[in-house]
């Protein structure tokens, strides 16, 4: 007889978990709201219980459209919670792409708050008859909307029981779209239990923690830092919008031991070091992830912050590698190890799986890799790779090696590669080494037309502050240092480029803007 089954242990029980042992600690906190983790377990089951009374039921989508809250939080985790699937969507994005991913995820409700009411309200003739009425929104007061807080207290009461299995859906997050159209990417109650669990232990979270979240709730950055939070019993902390004023009178403030950022939010706060009158020392353990982060980045941020600095190269889809604090010194250009439990590899054109040092594409395999991209079979099949055990891995579309001691680098994303000359040509590596120039504050490398090698790097360039170079120059300073067949046909220089709200470069939007140039 088996007294426990730990696949059973899914997030909605480790809320309820926390409600019984912690009922008092801090759960979430924004501004100066705080909610404790009995009150937030109350919450959510409440809202669980009005879902159901509005005539929704287990497994029914839920479109949560919603700035940083309190009740952003609640609302993902009630809806989780209740057994259906929470599907947060970048606020971003244009309201053609909302109705197309409501419709896509065939969502019955949708939650949303301001400034995006009226946006859903232009677009409420393309949806309605899918959501029907049960639009909801914080402190609504205006013809066919609910009021979320009054909705929420209509379900109190003790919460309906859900069985929920482990193979269910629990929520549906949808891909950047940085090379068209977003996919919708479907986690099930037991690979979100295993990102909780896998993602505390390996970014050194601990009951005490104290987690700032500054990137939007619908990206998975966030949903890492909420659920390894949730595992330990910590609290999450809410910023509502990112800015390193704020982020440093918060860390302060909340005593902040855990985050979890991006690259270009790093960098602003190193920009703002100086300037900062405020006490970090309670900065612990904290997460890089997101996008390719330079070397003397992350030296800069291990010397200049407090606590330990931990990178993470990962995939919404489920797959995570991790450069501790440990071996930041000798492996810096490496993003790490698998995490424990995970196995990767890496595999030529035709699938062949590459010894070591071969550059290749990544697949890997581990107990959180999604149950699949929503109702696309195409990109299913596209992201399978076929290990010789038959088991199905997943293909990740990025470039790279790994050393004879496992560490995985990146190279450059598969989609990104330019072909010159019948030569693979990588980015990343030009990106490099025209990141060591003074001048050069960020910069992005994209192919563009050749009549001679059919393509040909160029180099898109953001100027650092108070420098000035003649973009002549600097392509002839970045030729030196590069390899013949890498050698940038020009650079251009941009005032920013265009990002993700995660901080990843559009470099799809760079090489259509840039589509006619000819060299």
């Amino acid at each position: 007889m088996a007294w426990f089954s730990p696949a059973s242990l899914l997030v909605p029980d480790m809320i309820a978990l926390n409600a019984a042992h912690r009922p008092g600690r801090a759960a979430v906190i924004d501004g100066e709201r705080s909610c404790n983790w009995a009150e937030f377990a109350a919450g959510t089951g409440a809202l669980g219980n009005a879902l159901r009374s509005a005539g929704l039921r287990k497994g029914d989508r839920v479109v949560v459209l919603m700035q940083n809250s309190f009740e952003m939080v609640e609302a993902m985790f009630g809806v989780l919670c209740a057994g259906m699937v929470a599907v947060p969507l970048n606020v971003s994005i244009t309201d053609d792409a909302v109705a197309a991913m409501i419709a896509n995820s065939r969502a019955r409700a949708l939650i949303a708050s301001d400034p995006h009411l009226d946006r859903v309200d232009q677009i409420r003739e393309q949806i309605e008859s899918q959501i029907e009425t049960r639009f909801l929104a914080p402190d609504a007061a205006r013809p066919g909307w609910l009021d979320y807080v009054a909705f929420r207290d209509s379900g109190r009461g003790a919460a309906a029981p859900v069985d929920i299995a482990p193979g269910d859906e629990c929520n549906i997050i949808y891909s950047s779209g940085t090379t068209g159209l977003p996919k919708g990417i479907v986690h099930d109650h037991y690979c979100r239990a295993a990102w909780a669990s896998e993602m505390a232990i390996s970014l050194r979270y601990h009951s005490a923690a104290r987690t700032l979240c500054s990137l939007g709730l619908f990206s998975n950055i966030s949903w890492v830092a909420m659920l390894a939070t949730i595992a330990v019993g910590g609290t999450i902390v809410l910023q509502r919008r990112f800015s390193v004023t704020e982020w440093f009178e918060i860390v302060s403030r909340e005593r902040i031991t855990h985050t979890a950022m991006v690259p270009l939010q790093f960098q602003k706060i190193l920009d703002g070091l100086e300037q900062n009158t405020q006490d970090l020392s309670s900065l612990d353990a904290y997460m890089c992830c997101g996008s390719p982060l330079a070397s003397a980045t992350k030296r800069a941020i291990r010397d200049r912050l407090p606590g330990q600095f931990i990178e993470l190269y990962g995939l919404t889809e489920g797959l995570v590698t991790i450069l501790d604090p440990e071996d930041l010194e000798h492996k810096t250009e490496s993003v790490g190890l698998p995490c424990p439990g995970q196995s990767i590899a890496i595999v030529d054109d035709d699938g062949v799986q590459l010894e070591t040092g071969g550059v290749g594409e990544i697949v890997g395999l581990s107990r959180f890799i999604m149950a699949g991209y929503l109702d696309n079979d195409a990109a299913n099949e596209a992201a399978t790779w076929q290990h010789p055990s038959g088991q199905r891995w997943l293909r990740t579309g990025d470039i790279g090696r790994l050393d004879d001691e496992g560490y995985l680098y990146l190279v450059d994303r598969k989609k990104d590669m330019i072909i010159s000359g019948g030569q693979n040509i990588y980015p990343a590596d030009i990106e490099e080494v025209l990141l060591r120039h003074d001048a050069v504050r960020e910069l992005a490398v994209i192919g563009v037309n050749s009549r001679k090698w059919g393509e040909t790097p160029l180099a898109v360039v953001v100027l650092a502050d108070n420098e000035e170079i003649d973009a002549d120059a600097l392509t002839a300073w970045a030729n030196q240092h590069l390899g013949k067949q890498q050698r940038i046909a020009a650079t251009v220089f941009v005032d920013e480029l265009p990002r993700n709200p995660n901080g990843k470069v559009l470099k799809r939007e760079l090489r259509d803007r840039f589509a006619d140039v000819v060299f």
